[in-house]
């Protein structure tokens, strides 16, 4: 499950940084990387968005699930 998490923040830190360079310098790089310009897709880069959005909100959903863990972890030691 470690891989997993791992591969998911990766996403999500690899979507950040795209939308960053959209929003200071409207480059994508998701769409450079598969020789596409600015703001055109194709299936490939459609599939890594999607995986970027599936890593968000599973990495969210473990946000949560942290939140609760830690909050029964001082519950159980108070």
């Amino acid at each position: 499950m470690k891989t997993f998490d791992l591969l998911t923040r990766a996403l999500v830190v690899i979507g950040a940084l795209n939308w960053g360079l959209v929003a200071i310098g409207e480059f994508d790089l998701v769409a450079t990387i598969f020789g596409l310009d600015f703001g055109e897709t194709n299936a490939a880069t459609r599939i890594v968005y999607g995986l970027v959005g599936l890593s968000g909100i599973y990495q969210l959903a473990l946000l949560g699930g942290l939140g609760r863990r830690s909050a029964a972890g001082q519950t159980a030691t108070a």
